[in-house]
């Protein structure tokens, strides 16, 4: 499998890196004479695990991390870990019959993407789908705006999300898919056991062969004057009415 470079920017980010993947992370640039104590213990981690660490100024970050908010601190991260789609249903069964799994079709925009991640590692999700054609892919920005989730959970990225879908339905998992246009409110549905949220694309929804393989569809019921919800936003609130439903009052 081949490893391309990209930067991660931003002290959660780099810090996550180092926590959970630190093999994939190269080197990590601090800005010289930053006061931040975080920073301090980025750099000692950093060494700890035998990182390269470098000090620079503050051009030279700002050079790398582009228009990310880097905070004094960036790592060059070499290839995400990535996980073959043979290993997702067995990854359901492990989760002996609550497993959550967040599946999302065509969402384009890194900062959504990110959002969505941060949210589903929040709700303990199983794994999290994506297809490789027409959705961003796991990049920088995703990994800036997910906090570091983008470390911490399972993510497949799928050439045939409708293959998936059959798959993941064959190994017992009932799949909803989210729209505004459904007469099933999110709230009347029971989600205690395996279950797929399918979430569409910020422009046009879920492609209609996506549509075609849940199981059902639902809404989140909105009864201000708005028609819809950020992707990410919709995601957020469908994933912690699961939770919601399985562990009571969310504390």
């Amino acid at each position: 499998m081949s490893k391309t470079s990209s930067w991660i920017a931003g002290i959660n980010a780099v810090a996550s890196s180092l926590e959970h993947d630190s093999e994939h992370v190269r080197e990590v640039l601090i800005e010289a004479g930053a006061k931040n104590p975080r920073l301090v213990e980025i750099e000692e981690r950093a060494r700890q695990l035998d990182i390269s660490v470098r000090k620079v100024n503050s051009q030279a970050i700002g050079g790398v991390a582009g228009d990310l908010r880097h905070q004094g601190v960036v790592a060059r991260y070499e290839a995400a870990k990535s996980l073959e789609e043979s290993e997702l249903v067995p990854l359901i069964e492990a989760a002996d019959g609550k497993a959550l799994v967040l599946v999302l079709d065509g969402v384009q925009d890194p900062h959504n993407l990110g959002a969505c991640l941060r949210s589903a590692a929040a709700a303990g999700v199983t794994a999290v789908v994506i297809p490789k054609d027409k959705a961003a892919p796991i990049n920088a920005t995703v990994r800036k705006t997910s906090a570091g989730a983008a470390d911490r959970i399972a993510i497949f990225s799928v050439t045939n999300l409708a293959r998936t879908l059959r798959s993941i339905k064959d190994a017992g998992v009932w799949v909803y898919g989210l729209d505004g246009a459904a007469t099933s409110s999110i709230h009347q549905i029971d989600f205690k056991g395996n279950v797929a949220l399918v979430m569409g694309g910020e422009a046009d929804g879920m492609r209609r062969l996506t549509r075609e393989h849940c199981d059902g569809l639902v809404k989140i019921p909105m009864p201000g004057e708005m028609e819809s919800l950020n992707v990410s936003v919709a995601t957020g609130v469908a994933l912690f009415e699961v939770v919601r439903q399985r562990v009571g009052v969310v504390k």
